[in-house]
């Protein structure tokens, strides 16, 4: 009599920590998510603006070279964004997986006009150039 109690005991302590298992994971799974789901944010944010800084840099290039100069740089993005350029800056709007928009702005000095440049999924080259004579530079895909 004394082996079916300890059995029963047995079987009372697993199905309480299985209980207690399923209900640990019904209220972490949910915060888990969310977890992923920011951390994937700020690594699409910081990977836009890693690209934007890139063309930053080639503006600046052609800006210190002057006319006749020209710059070359190839992004691979992984879905398609707009890029706003002015004279003093580059800037993006990205759209979070928690429906807000995020401002990314890289601070970039040059002649251009404003305009922007829209990049494509996958691989893209983006050309700054100052034409020979030329009173501003341009920005191309």
């Amino acid at each position: 009599m004394i082996k079916e109690n300890s059995g029963q005991v047995s079987l009372e302590y697993l199905l309480i920590f299985v209980v207690s298992l399923i209900i640990l994971i019904t209220f972490t799974m949910p915060l888990v998510n969310q977890s992923i789901k920011a951390s994937m944010d700020v690594s699409d944010s910081l990977k836009i603006k890693s690209d934007m800084s890139k063309i930053a840099l080639a503006i600046k290039t052609v800006y210190g070279e002057g006319q006749g100069s020209r710059q070359t740089v190839n992004i691979y993005s992984t879905y398609p964004f707009k890029v706003n350029v002015g004279s003093d800056y580059l800037s993006c709007n990205v759209h979070l997986k928690d429906s807000t928009n995020k401002h990314i702005e890289v601070p970039s000095k040059s002649n251009l006009k404003s305009t922007s440049i829209s990049l494509k999924k996958g691989t893209n080259i983006v050309t700054v150039e100052w034409p020979v004579g030329g009173e501003n530079m341009l920005i191309s895909t």
